[in-house]
């Protein structure tokens, strides 16, 4: 018997439509992203931040310095993850409160945690954006920044285990379940992409890929390493996003520095255009989506008090862990209060809380699912036009940008995740420069125990093939001790 492969099924449109559909289709995505480059490029040239747009503010990519972020681990982590769990618990538990009391749309307890969790992602890109026109404090840059890359992970890992828990039968095993599924979920996937990361710095290490005629192979190798990270932890049911973000955080500062000069370049290049043109993309499917979607505008008191207790959790979380760390921190290293009310301030929501409350639609009973999507919906679009709108205007007033260094009086950063002692200036007599640097001994040694006295120490100069940091007794770095070797 013969068949047509070329016959569409009856009742269905021709092939040549379909095709046509299609190319229409991907027409209009590519036109969209044009306009959203070409709109980004003339809001930035004429310094217009009242309308923040996502290409202007997603070019920023990873381009933090390694140094202030894992100087600033501690702090980071403290926010991402103690932070963001306070943030989701407080928020379902007022939203859970404000359904008993019936000043808004009722909810189960699951799925107000739920809802919880995946709001309490922060995607603050646009006030990063604004801070990298205007100039911030590096320190406060780091926070926001680290936090925002962290805490998706943990509201993810949040939502997928009170997804897992109200699917579960047996209530007595709720709290057991809570801990075993969370701890599957974020540290399994964290384990899974710091473990292909190490590999991957291992290997460019000792394989020897860093020569002419294999740059093509050390290449490839370095952007497919990402996405096996993301497969495997999907294979294994983890979370492939939260082991990719590891991943990637891993291979910048491990990997990236065992490869070739040229293929560093190409890398940072090519993951440059790959996230601006893929996020920017994300940004505008959300447009649509929020066109196309069906939404339940009945309970608007939902989306009204959601917005008042999200910003009660967003301050309970800010401030709640700055006082924690500023226990540990000496007097001269602790956050300030202005920094604390920019970390709160740009608590914006974007596209992984958008993403989660789209699976909700999916996970919960159609109204339950359709009144989470369309608040998380109207939260998304109120927080970046007006809260990134206005975020020049406060952080201006909060006096954090403008000067690079107007609160670091010329500080660095050092292994207890703060400030330390300002840098030596050329005029510093000898003898107050031995001081500082016996004061700076004593302080690295009582904090050998830090991340980042792992990382120097041990990490580094293990996954590495060089540490740029590294500077031989007489002040010169490796780079200007290598070129006078060659010269001799």
């Amino acid at each position: 018997m013969e068949i047509n492969l070329t016959t569409p099924p009856a009742g269905s449109p021709p092939l040549g439509k379909e095709q046509q559909a299609a190319g229409v289709g991907i027409l209009l995505q590519i036109s969209m992203l044009v306009l959203s480059f070409v709109l980004g490029h003339v809001l930035r040239r004429h310094k217009f931040y009242y309308l923040p747009e996502a290409s202007a503010s997603l070019l920023i990519g990873f381009s933090l310095a390694p140094k202030p972020f894992f100087s600033n681990f501690g702090a980071i982590v403290t926010f991402a993850i103690l932070g963001t769990l306070i943030a989701s618990v407080v928020t379902g538990l007022l939203v859970y409160l404000g359904g008993l009391t019936f000043i808004m749309y009722r909810l189960p307890l699951v799925e107000c945690m739920m809802f919880g969790a995946l709001i309490s992602a922060t995607d603050p890109v646009t006030v990063l954006s604004i801070f990298q026109e205007l100039g911030s404090d590096m320190n406060l840059y780091a926070l926001v920044f680290g936090e925002s890359v962290l805490n998706d992970a943990m509201a993810i890992s949040l939502y997928r285990t009170m997804s897992s828990v109200r699917s579960h039968a047996s209530s007595e095993q709720h709290f057991f379940m809570l801990i075993v599924r969370f701890l599957e979920t974020f540290v399994g996937s964290m384990s899974s992409g710091v473990g292909v990361g190490f590999i991957s710095a291992l290997l460019f290490k000792y394989a020897g890929l860093d020569i002419d005629n294999l740059q093509n192979l050390e290449c490839c190798l370095f952007v497919l390493f990402p996405y096996f990270s993301y497969m495997l932890a999907e294979g294994l049911g983890l979370s492939g996003i939260v082991s990719i973000l590891f991943t990637g955080v891993v291979m910048k500062h491990y990997t990236f520095s065992n490869l070739s000069e040229s293929s560093q370049h190409f890398a940072a290049a090519f993951f440059h255009l790959i996230s601006s043109l893929a996020e920017t993309f994300i940004f505008i499917y959300m447009g649509f989506d929020i066109a196309i979607e069906q939404h339940s505008w009945s309970h608007i008191g939902f989306i009204f008090f959601s917005i008042l207790f999200i910003g009660v959790a967003r301050a309970a979380n800010v401030f709640s862990c700055a006082y924690l760390v500023n226990l540990i921190r000496p007097t001269n290293r602790k956050i300030p209060l202005k920094h604390q009310k920019a970390l709160w301030y740009s608590g914006l929501r974007g596209a992984m809380a958008f993403a989660l409350a789209l699976q909700s639609v999916h996970d919960l009973p159609e109204g339950h699912g359709q009144t989470i999507f369309t608040a998380t919906t109207a939260i998304v679009v109120l927080t970046v036009l007006l809260i990134g709108g206005s975020t020049g205007t406060v952080l201006e007033s909060l006096d954090v940008v403008g000067d690079v260094n107007n609160d670091s009086l010329g500080e660095s950063f050092d292994g207890n995740n703060g400030y330390i002692a300002p840098s030596y200036e050329e005029g510093t007599s000898s003898g107050s420069r031995l001081k500082m640097r016996l004061k700076e001994f004593h302080k690295s040694a009582a904090s050998a125990a830090s991340f980042t006295a792992l990382d120097k120490n041990y990490l580094t100069p293990f996954f590495t093939s060089q540490n740029d940091d590294e500077e031989d007794l007489d002040g010169q770095p490796q780079e200007a001790r290598r070129a006078g070797f060659r010269e001799h």
